[in-house]
Protein backbone atom coordinates (compact mmCIF):
# COMPACT_ATOMS: atom_id res chain seq x y z
CA UNK A 1 0.00 0.00 0.00
CA UNK A 2 2.75 2.17 0.82
CA UNK A 3 4.67 1.78 -2.61
CA UNK A 4 1.14 2.48 -4.36
CA UNK A 5 0.87 6.17 -2.31
CA UNK A 6 4.49 6.64 -3.05
CA UNK A 7 3.90 6.18 -7.00
CA UNK A 8 0.57 8.71 -6.33
CA UNK A 9 2.64 11.13 -4.71
CA UNK A 10 5.32 11.08 -7.96
CA UNK A 11 2.34 11.23 -10.62
CA UNK A 12 1.13 14.19 -8.40
CA UNK A 13 3.71 16.07 -8.80
CA UNK A 14 4.40 15.24 -12.32
CA UNK A 15 0.93 16.86 -13.37
CA UNK A 16 1.40 19.78 -11.26
CA UNK A 17 5.01 21.22 -12.55
CA UNK A 18 3.75 20.30 -16.00
CA UNK A 19 0.52 22.98 -15.49
CA UNK A 20 3.05 25.44 -14.06
CA UNK A 21 5.26 24.93 -16.56
CA UNK A 22 2.50 25.10 -19.32
CA UNK A 23 1.32 27.83 -18.02
CA UNK A 24 4.25 29.84 -17.76
CA UNK A 25 5.44 29.35 -21.37
CA UNK A 26 2.04 30.03 -21.94
CA UNK A 27 2.40 33.43 -20.94
CA UNK A 28 5.89 34.29 -22.12
CA UNK A 29 5.64 33.06 -25.34
CA UNK A 30 3.87 33.50 -28.65
CA UNK A 31 4.54 37.71 -27.70
CA UNK A 32 4.83 39.88 -31.46
CA UNK A 33 8.17 40.81 -31.33
CA UNK A 34 8.84 41.69 -35.06
CA UNK A 35 8.27 45.31 -35.79
CA UNK A 36 8.09 47.32 -38.51
CA UNK A 37 9.87 51.01 -39.37
CA UNK A 38 7.01 53.50 -40.95
CA UNK A 39 7.25 56.32 -42.77
CA UNK A 40 4.33 58.67 -43.82
CA UNK A 41 3.79 60.95 -47.04
CA UNK A 42 0.32 63.18 -47.61
CA UNK A 43 -0.18 63.15 -51.40
CA UNK A 44 3.31 61.76 -52.50
CA UNK A 45 4.64 64.73 -55.10
CA UNK A 46 1.60 66.66 -55.28
CA UNK A 47 0.91 69.55 -52.30
CA UNK A 48 -3.14 69.95 -52.23
CA UNK A 49 -4.61 67.87 -54.78
CA UNK A 50 -7.84 69.00 -55.52
CA UNK A 51 -10.97 66.18 -55.24
CA UNK A 52 -9.40 64.75 -51.75
CA UNK A 53 -6.03 63.42 -50.37
CA UNK A 54 -3.87 60.86 -50.66
CA UNK A 55 -2.30 59.28 -47.77
CA UNK A 56 1.42 56.50 -47.91
CA UNK A 57 2.63 54.90 -44.59
CA UNK A 58 5.16 52.39 -45.73
CA UNK A 59 6.35 50.07 -43.03
CA UNK A 60 9.36 48.18 -43.94
CA UNK A 61 10.03 44.74 -41.96
CA UNK A 62 13.37 43.16 -42.44
CA UNK A 63 12.72 41.68 -45.87
CA UNK A 64 9.31 43.30 -47.36
CA UNK A 65 7.41 45.95 -47.40
CA UNK A 66 3.54 46.92 -46.41
CA UNK A 67 2.33 50.10 -48.37
CA UNK A 68 -1.04 50.90 -46.66
CA UNK A 69 -2.74 54.06 -48.99
CA UNK A 70 -5.82 55.72 -47.71
CA UNK A 71 -7.85 57.87 -50.34
CA UNK A 72 -10.57 60.21 -50.84
CA UNK A 73 -10.66 60.57 -54.35
CA UNK A 74 -14.10 59.02 -54.74
CA UNK A 75 -15.06 56.58 -52.25
CA UNK A 76 -13.10 56.37 -48.65
CA UNK A 77 -10.59 53.51 -50.04
CA UNK A 78 -8.00 51.93 -48.24
CA UNK A 79 -5.57 49.73 -50.60
CA UNK A 80 -2.73 47.50 -48.95
CA UNK A 81 -0.12 46.15 -51.24
CA UNK A 82 2.74 44.06 -49.59
CA UNK A 83 6.21 43.34 -51.40
CA UNK A 84 8.51 40.87 -51.38
CA UNK A 85 11.59 44.13 -51.02
CA UNK A 86 12.38 46.92 -48.89
CA UNK A 87 12.94 49.17 -51.81
CA UNK A 88 9.53 49.25 -53.39
CA UNK A 89 8.45 52.75 -54.11
CA UNK A 90 4.92 54.37 -54.96
CA UNK A 91 4.70 56.49 -58.30
CA UNK A 92 2.07 58.46 -58.43
CA UNK A 93 1.28 60.18 -61.73
CA UNK A 94 -1.01 63.19 -60.82
CA UNK A 95 -2.52 63.67 -64.10
CA UNK A 96 -3.52 60.38 -64.81
CA UNK A 97 -4.84 60.12 -61.14
CA UNK A 98 -6.97 62.80 -61.18
CA UNK A 99 -8.65 62.13 -64.61
CA UNK A 100 -10.12 59.00 -63.02
CA UNK A 101 -10.48 57.75 -66.71
CA UNK A 102 -7.76 54.99 -67.28
CA UNK A 103 -5.65 53.15 -64.79
CA UNK A 104 -1.71 53.43 -64.30
CA UNK A 105 -2.39 56.75 -62.45
CA UNK A 106 -0.30 54.52 -59.34
CA UNK A 107 2.23 51.98 -59.30
CA UNK A 108 4.08 50.37 -56.50
CA UNK A 109 7.76 49.72 -58.40
CA UNK A 110 8.99 47.23 -59.23
CA UNK A 111 6.26 45.37 -60.11
CA UNK A 112 7.48 42.11 -59.80
CA UNK A 113 8.11 42.53 -56.42
CA UNK A 114 4.38 42.37 -55.38
CA UNK A 115 3.14 39.43 -53.85
CA UNK A 116 -0.51 40.75 -52.73
CA UNK A 117 -2.76 43.55 -53.09
CA UNK A 118 -6.11 44.19 -51.63
CA UNK A 119 -8.72 47.36 -50.84
CA UNK A 120 -11.53 48.19 -49.22
CA UNK A 121 -13.89 50.63 -50.49
CA UNK A 122 -16.52 52.19 -47.96
CA UNK A 123 -19.27 52.77 -50.85
CA UNK A 124 -22.80 53.18 -49.67
CA UNK A 125 -24.01 54.26 -46.01
CA UNK A 126 -28.13 52.95 -46.16
CA UNK A 127 -30.68 54.21 -44.11
CA UNK A 128 -33.73 52.39 -43.49
CA UNK A 129 -37.36 53.27 -40.89
CA UNK A 130 -37.35 49.60 -39.21
CA UNK A 131 -41.19 50.53 -38.12
CA UNK A 132 -42.21 47.16 -36.98
CA UNK A 133 -38.93 46.92 -35.32
CA UNK A 134 -37.46 43.52 -37.57
CA UNK A 135 -33.94 44.87 -37.91
CA UNK A 136 -34.33 43.51 -41.58
CA UNK A 137 -33.99 46.33 -44.29
CA UNK A 138 -36.68 45.47 -46.82
CA UNK A 139 -38.74 47.91 -48.82
CA UNK A 140 -38.26 50.73 -46.24
CA UNK A 141 -34.80 51.66 -47.31
CA UNK A 142 -34.34 55.43 -47.86
CA UNK A 143 -32.07 56.72 -51.00
CA UNK A 144 -28.51 55.47 -49.71
CA UNK A 145 -25.57 58.12 -48.69
CA UNK A 146 -23.04 57.74 -52.00
CA UNK A 147 -20.03 57.90 -50.01
CA UNK A 148 -18.36 58.86 -53.13
CA UNK A 149 -20.52 61.99 -53.72
CA UNK A 150 -19.86 63.01 -50.35
CA UNK A 151 -17.47 65.86 -49.92
CA UNK A 152 -14.64 65.25 -47.83
CA UNK A 153 -11.98 67.08 -44.96
CA UNK A 154 -8.61 67.16 -45.73
CA UNK A 155 -7.02 64.24 -43.82
CA UNK A 156 -6.11 65.42 -40.29
CA UNK A 157 -2.76 63.20 -39.97
CA UNK A 158 -1.06 62.52 -35.99
CA UNK A 159 1.61 60.00 -36.91
CA UNK A 160 0.77 57.18 -38.30
CA UNK A 161 -3.07 58.19 -37.59
CA UNK A 162 -5.28 60.02 -40.22
CA UNK A 163 -8.55 61.14 -39.85
CA UNK A 164 -11.30 61.53 -42.07
CA UNK A 165 -14.81 62.98 -42.01
CA UNK A 166 -17.47 64.36 -43.96
CA UNK A 167 -18.04 68.38 -44.31
CA UNK A 168 -21.01 69.48 -42.71
CA UNK A 169 -23.25 70.34 -45.73
CA UNK A 170 -23.40 66.59 -46.30
CA UNK A 171 -25.50 65.59 -43.42
CA UNK A 172 -27.56 67.35 -41.71
CA UNK A 173 -25.92 68.45 -38.28
CA UNK A 174 -23.82 65.43 -37.96
CA UNK A 175 -20.59 63.76 -40.37
CA UNK A 176 -19.37 60.60 -40.88
CA UNK A 177 -15.62 59.78 -40.19
CA UNK A 178 -13.50 57.17 -40.78
CA UNK A 179 -9.66 56.94 -38.77
CA UNK A 180 -7.18 55.00 -39.78
CA UNK A 181 -4.67 53.83 -37.59
CA UNK A 182 -1.23 51.76 -38.85
CA UNK A 183 1.02 50.20 -36.56
CA UNK A 184 4.66 49.13 -35.84
CA UNK A 185 4.08 46.29 -33.84
CA UNK A 186 1.31 44.06 -32.06
CA UNK A 187 -0.95 45.26 -29.49
CA UNK A 188 -4.34 46.28 -29.12
CA UNK A 189 -6.51 49.27 -29.40
CA UNK A 190 -7.40 51.48 -26.25
CA UNK A 191 -11.18 51.18 -26.53
CA UNK A 192 -13.33 48.71 -27.38
CA UNK A 193 -13.67 46.08 -29.05
CA UNK A 194 -9.60 46.63 -28.16
CA UNK A 195 -9.15 44.73 -31.65
CA UNK A 196 -5.86 42.72 -31.46
CA UNK A 197 -3.19 43.72 -33.90
CA UNK A 198 0.07 43.10 -35.27
CA UNK A 199 2.84 44.57 -37.55
CA UNK A 200 0.83 43.38 -40.56
CA UNK A 201 -2.44 45.33 -39.92
CA UNK A 202 -3.95 48.40 -39.86
CA UNK A 203 -7.27 49.27 -38.04
CA UNK A 204 -10.09 51.34 -39.27
CA UNK A 205 -12.90 52.89 -37.28
CA UNK A 206 -16.01 54.27 -38.51
CA UNK A 207 -18.13 56.29 -37.07
CA UNK A 208 -21.67 58.61 -37.53
CA UNK A 209 -21.95 61.81 -34.95
CA UNK A 210 -24.81 63.45 -34.51
CA UNK A 211 -26.86 63.34 -37.99
CA UNK A 212 -30.05 63.94 -37.67
CA UNK A 213 -31.86 60.53 -38.96
CA UNK A 214 -34.78 60.54 -41.34
CA UNK A 215 -37.48 58.47 -39.35
CA UNK A 216 -37.60 57.72 -35.73
CA UNK A 217 -37.16 54.38 -36.25
CA UNK A 218 -33.89 54.85 -38.32
CA UNK A 219 -31.57 52.16 -38.48
CA UNK A 220 -28.23 52.49 -40.90
CA UNK A 221 -26.32 49.49 -42.84
CA UNK A 222 -22.75 50.25 -44.45
CA UNK A 223 -21.82 48.34 -48.02
CA UNK A 224 -18.25 47.75 -48.14
CA UNK A 225 -16.78 46.57 -51.61
CA UNK A 226 -13.22 44.46 -51.17
CA UNK A 227 -11.10 44.81 -54.36
CA UNK A 228 -8.01 42.50 -55.46
CA UNK A 229 -6.18 41.38 -58.15
CA UNK A 230 -5.55 37.28 -58.59
CA UNK A 231 -7.24 36.73 -54.95
CA UNK A 232 -10.06 38.96 -53.92
CA UNK A 233 -11.48 38.67 -50.15
CA UNK A 234 -13.95 36.14 -51.46
CA UNK A 235 -15.17 34.46 -48.27
CA UNK A 236 -16.14 35.41 -44.45
CA UNK A 237 -15.39 33.09 -41.70
CA UNK A 238 -16.95 33.11 -38.29
CA UNK A 239 -14.41 31.85 -35.50
CA UNK A 240 -15.69 31.74 -32.05
CA UNK A 241 -14.02 31.94 -28.80
CA UNK A 242 -14.61 31.48 -25.30
CA UNK A 243 -13.00 34.37 -23.89
CA UNK A 244 -14.42 38.10 -23.69
CA UNK A 245 -12.26 39.65 -21.66
CA UNK A 246 -11.20 42.27 -24.44
CA UNK A 247 -15.00 42.92 -25.43
CA UNK A 248 -17.13 41.78 -23.21
CA UNK A 249 -20.44 39.56 -24.04
CA UNK A 250 -18.36 39.03 -27.61
CA UNK A 251 -17.46 35.43 -28.33
CA UNK A 252 -17.08 35.44 -32.27
CA UNK A 253 -14.80 36.99 -34.84
CA UNK A 254 -15.54 37.67 -38.04
CA UNK A 255 -12.89 37.39 -40.63
CA UNK A 256 -13.41 38.48 -44.63
CA UNK A 257 -10.44 36.39 -46.40
CA UNK A 258 -8.87 36.08 -49.47
CA UNK A 259 -7.60 32.78 -50.15
CA UNK A 260 -4.41 31.79 -52.57
CA UNK A 261 -3.57 28.77 -54.59
CA UNK A 262 -1.68 27.19 -51.85
CA UNK A 263 -4.85 27.73 -49.75
CA UNK A 264 -3.21 30.04 -47.59
CA UNK A 265 -4.92 33.11 -46.31
CA UNK A 266 -3.08 36.22 -48.39
CA UNK A 267 -5.07 39.20 -46.69
CA UNK A 268 -7.72 40.17 -44.69
CA UNK A 269 -10.59 41.97 -43.17
CA UNK A 270 -11.62 41.33 -39.96
CA UNK A 271 -14.35 42.79 -37.18
CA UNK A 272 -15.97 41.82 -33.85
CA UNK A 273 -19.95 41.56 -34.65
CA UNK A 274 -20.42 45.08 -31.91
CA UNK A 275 -20.96 48.14 -32.75
CA UNK A 276 -21.61 50.81 -30.25
CA UNK A 277 -23.89 53.70 -29.37
CA UNK A 278 -21.59 55.96 -27.76
CA UNK A 279 -17.95 57.34 -28.17
CA UNK A 280 -17.58 56.32 -24.35
CA UNK A 281 -19.37 53.47 -24.35
CA UNK A 282 -20.58 51.16 -21.33
CA UNK A 283 -21.78 47.92 -21.70
CA UNK A 284 -25.39 48.61 -22.29
CA UNK A 285 -24.15 50.58 -25.12
CA UNK A 286 -22.98 47.70 -27.10
CA UNK A 287 -25.04 46.60 -30.17
CA UNK A 288 -24.98 43.27 -32.32
CA UNK A 289 -23.98 44.09 -36.44
CA UNK A 290 -24.60 41.45 -39.19
CA UNK A 291 -23.12 40.88 -42.14
CA UNK A 292 -24.26 39.59 -45.82
CA UNK A 293 -22.86 37.06 -47.45
CA UNK A 294 -19.98 38.42 -49.84
CA UNK A 295 -21.36 38.56 -53.56
CA UNK A 296 -19.59 39.25 -56.77
CA UNK A 297 -20.00 42.75 -58.10
CA UNK A 298 -18.53 44.81 -61.23
CA UNK A 299 -15.13 45.56 -61.17
CA UNK A 300 -15.57 48.55 -62.71
CA UNK A 301 -18.17 49.96 -60.96
CA UNK A 302 -16.26 49.73 -58.05
CA UNK A 303 -13.04 51.65 -59.83
CA UNK A 304 -16.01 54.86 -60.78
CA UNK A 305 -16.77 55.16 -57.07
CA UNK A 306 -12.92 55.32 -56.11
CA UNK A 307 -10.05 57.26 -57.43
CA UNK A 308 -7.55 54.80 -55.65
CA UNK A 309 -9.32 51.55 -57.08
CA UNK A 310 -9.17 53.20 -60.73
CA UNK A 311 -5.66 54.41 -60.96
CA UNK A 312 -3.96 51.40 -59.07
CA UNK A 313 -6.05 48.41 -60.27
CA UNK A 314 -6.59 47.55 -64.33
CA UNK A 315 -9.08 44.12 -63.63
CA UNK A 316 -10.24 44.57 -60.22
CA UNK A 317 -11.90 41.62 -58.46
CA UNK A 318 -14.90 42.80 -56.49
CA UNK A 319 -17.24 41.37 -53.85
CA UNK A 320 -19.11 42.82 -51.76
CA UNK A 321 -21.20 42.45 -48.50
CA UNK A 322 -23.72 45.01 -46.47
CA UNK A 323 -22.88 45.12 -42.43
CA UNK A 324 -25.97 46.13 -40.32
CA UNK A 325 -26.09 47.53 -36.92
CA UNK A 326 -28.70 46.48 -34.29
CA UNK A 327 -31.13 43.35 -33.56
CA UNK A 328 -35.04 43.56 -32.93
CA UNK A 329 -35.80 45.15 -29.67
CA UNK A 330 -32.39 47.12 -29.68
CA UNK A 331 -32.64 50.56 -29.40
CA UNK A 332 -33.06 52.56 -32.39
CA UNK A 333 -30.08 55.46 -33.63
CA UNK A 334 -32.48 58.01 -33.06
CA UNK A 335 -31.62 57.17 -28.72
CA UNK A 336 -28.14 58.50 -29.24
CA UNK A 337 -26.92 59.94 -32.83
CA UNK A 338 -23.90 58.09 -32.53
CA UNK A 339 -22.63 54.70 -33.81
CA UNK A 340 -19.56 53.32 -33.99
CA UNK A 341 -17.59 50.25 -35.54
CA UNK A 342 -13.91 49.04 -35.93
CA UNK A 343 -12.88 47.03 -38.49
CA UNK A 344 -8.73 45.32 -39.02
CA UNK A 345 -6.83 45.05 -42.11
CA UNK A 346 -4.02 43.52 -43.27
CA UNK A 347 -1.99 40.55 -45.17
CA UNK A 348 -0.95 37.19 -44.40
CA UNK A 349 -3.17 35.34 -41.61
CA UNK A 350 -5.89 37.46 -39.23
CA UNK A 351 -4.72 37.79 -35.66
CA UNK A 352 -6.21 35.31 -33.15
CA UNK A 353 -6.92 36.05 -29.63
CA UNK A 354 -5.59 34.35 -26.73
CA UNK A 355 -5.78 34.41 -23.30
CA UNK A 356 -4.42 37.63 -21.60
CA UNK A 357 -1.20 36.61 -18.99
CA UNK A 358 -3.95 38.15 -15.81
CA UNK A 359 -6.60 35.86 -16.99
CA UNK A 360 -3.83 32.53 -17.13
CA UNK A 361 -2.40 33.43 -13.74
CA UNK A 362 -5.77 33.31 -12.24
CA UNK A 363 -6.59 29.93 -14.33
CA UNK A 364 -3.06 28.48 -13.27
CA UNK A 365 -4.18 29.35 -9.74
CA UNK A 366 -7.38 28.38 -9.87
CA UNK A 367 -6.38 24.96 -11.21
CA UNK A 368 -2.97 24.65 -9.18
CA UNK A 369 -4.45 25.34 -5.57
CA UNK A 370 -6.29 22.20 -5.53
CA UNK A 371 -3.52 20.05 -7.40
CA UNK A 372 -1.29 21.63 -4.30
CA UNK A 373 -3.91 20.65 -1.79
CA UNK A 374 -4.20 17.47 -2.93
CA UNK A 375 -0.53 16.75 -3.44
CA UNK A 376 -0.04 17.76 0.29
CA UNK A 377 -3.08 15.53 0.79
CA UNK A 378 -1.39 12.49 -0.83
CA UNK A 379 2.29 13.48 0.88
CA UNK A 380 0.67 13.28 4.69
CA UNK A 381 -1.31 9.86 3.69
CA UNK A 382 1.80 8.32 2.66
CA UNK A 383 3.95 9.75 5.80
CA UNK A 384 1.06 8.53 8.31
CA UNK A 385 0.96 5.10 6.45
CA UNK A 386 4.46 4.85 6.54
CA UNK A 387 4.47 5.53 10.32
CA UNK A 388 1.45 3.28 11.01
CA UNK A 389 3.49 0.24 8.89
CA UNK A 390 6.47 1.14 11.40
CA UNK A 391 4.18 0.92 14.66
CA UNK A 392 2.98 -2.43 13.74
CA UNK A 393 5.98 -4.40 13.30
CA UNK A 394 7.18 -7.01 15.55
CA UNK A 395 9.84 -6.06 17.90
CA UNK A 396 12.84 -8.08 18.76
CA UNK A 397 12.80 -10.87 21.91
CA UNK A 398 15.52 -10.23 23.96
Amino acid sequence: MAAVKKRSCRVSSLIFLFSVFSSCESLFSGRETFKRKLSVELNPGMLSPPGGDLLHVKAVGDNDTLHFLFCSQGAPTLLLVHTNTTSSTVKVNWTQFLDRNISGGLKVEPESSILSSNAVVFSRLLEYDDVNDTAEATSDLFPPYELQNVSWSRLNLSGSTALLCSVAATFTNGSLCLQLSVFESGGRGPHWPRLLHNANSSQLGVWLDGVLPRATRSRFLLELQAVGGAYPLNRVEVVRSIDDEFTPSIFKVSQWVSVNSSSDVSGFIQWKPVAYRRSAPALEDATPCRHSEPRRLSGEAAAAASGLIRAFYTEPETFGLNVSFGLAGEPFYNSTKFLSWTVLVGVGSPPIDSFSPLVLAIMAVGLGTPMILLLLGAVCVCIRKRAAASSMAYEPIN
